[in-house]
């Protein structure tokens, strides 16, 4: 088993899974069984899960895929990013693309280069198992925070266990695509997706890093010890 620090340090977006390696029903269960002990204001438990395997999970596969390279870029049910832009947050946005795609000897002007990569999202990057995420549209912002912990606790379980995981928002412009074949009740939305599995290790792409702030730079003591 790993311990919570070096699970914590060592996650990162997997983006090349081996599509040969199962994972069982149980080691499933267990990863979010866990993490349904992330914190819940009231105990709230805001979160539904659905996963998703074999021929409906390459349904949607195809159904976002076929959306995405038709030029629809959908519109999903909330804003994930700013709706203007502003830096520092610009610039570390920048820094990440051109950093994965300068890995993949990507020319983000090649646009052909580019869709063919980023259409990798709707097949979960070969993940054998597909997740998702939805919430009843009537709650709050702190059910939006406990699902954040939530999420984070299913990637370090799943690190625990000898998995690993990509968070994917690049599904929710195509949630009404999604939900229907999810037979998700009208009253949740989705918050996110997710690719579950184990990790080809000698992928190039799964050696990508992103940088991270020092403590330093985004915490203040205002009383520090001397």
């Amino acid at each position: 088993m790993m311990d919570v620090l070096t699970a914590i340090e060592g996650r990162q977006s997997i983006r090349a899974f081996d599509a040969s390696r199962a994972v069982a029903d149980d080691l499933i269960r267990q990863i979010l069984t866990v993490a349904a002990r992330a914190p819940s204001g009231s105990n709230i438990q805001p979160w539904q899960v659905w996963v998703v395997k074999g021929d409906l999970k390459e349904r949607i596969s195809h159904a976002c895929e076929a959306r995405f390279l038709g030029g629809d870029e959908g519109q999903g049910k909330y804003h994930y990013y700013p709706q203007n832009w502003r830096q520092p947050y610009l610039g570390r946005r920048r820094e990440t693309g051109f950093g994965l795609y300068g890995l993949l000897g990507i020319d983000r002007k090649d646009n052909e280069a580019v869709t063919a990569y980023r259409v990798r999202n709707y097949r979960f990057f070969d993940a054998p198992v597909g997740l998702f995420f939805t919430i009843d549209r009537d709650m709050e912002l702190g059910s939006w925070l406990d699902y954040g912990m939530f999420l984070q606790s299913i990637m370090l379980s799943a690190r625990g266990l000898g998995l690993e995981t990509c968070p994917q928002a690049a599904f929710c412009p195509y949630y009404d695509s999604i939900m229907p074949l999810l037979g998700a009740p009208e009253e949740q939305m989705l918050v996110c997706g997710m690719a579950l599995g184990y990790a080809v290790a000698d992928a190039p792409v799964n050696g990508y890093r992103t940088s991270r702030l020092e403590a330093v730079e985004f915490t203040h003591f205002l009383a520090p010890d001397h």
